[in-house]
């Protein structure tokens, strides 16, 4: 299984450009590869980056427990920095999912597959921006302000999909 970060590596590497008579490099070009795979493949690889999404949903939860249980005074820089682990392996994700969903609808001319992946997308969006506003409400500095139907309606909200 390829990694997020072993993704994102292999989503980046370019093919240098020749420099003209001029001095200046021509911009590199970006080798995504993914290109020639089967649609089963690409199906595949969503369902990787699915996993890998889970797992760093986990990490975030994890990574709010230790903050909360962390103080007072609590940790905020190991939980800021989790925080931006966690960011970089969603955007990674986001990318490649993207990608997968431009390929689907464009060369390989499967709409209904590529509008399945968009929704997947834009759950995932709804999920991690709801988990996000869940920890924010859950902070020792907000916890006397929290309206529990709210926060019980967030909850609801941020369950995995299945």
């Amino acid at each position: 299984m390829i990694t997020a970060e072993a993704a994102s590596e292999s989503t980046v590497p370019a093919v240098p450009g020749d420099t003209a008579a001029t001095g200046v490099p021509e911009r590199e070009e970006l080798v995504w590869p993914w290109k020639d795979a089967p649609i089963r493949e690409l199906v595949q690889r969503i369902h990787q980056l699915q996993a890998e999404r889970a797992q760093a949903f986990r990490r975030l939860e994890e990574g709010h427990r230790q903050y909360l249980s962390s103080g007072p005074p609590y940790d905020f820089p190991r939980y800021r920095s989790t925080v931006h682990e966690v960011t970089q392996v969603f955007a990674a994700a986001s990318r490649e999912v993207l990608a997968v969903e431009a390929e689907l609808a464009g060369p390989r001319a499967q709409p209904l597959l590529a509008s399945h992946v968009r929704s997947l997308q834009q759950l995932e969006e709804t999920r991690l921006t709801t988990v996000a506003l869940l920890q924010l409400m859950g902070t020792p500095e907000l916890t006397g302000q929290e309206d529990s139907l709210q926060m019980h309606q967030l909850k609801m909200n941020s369950h995995p999909l299945l």
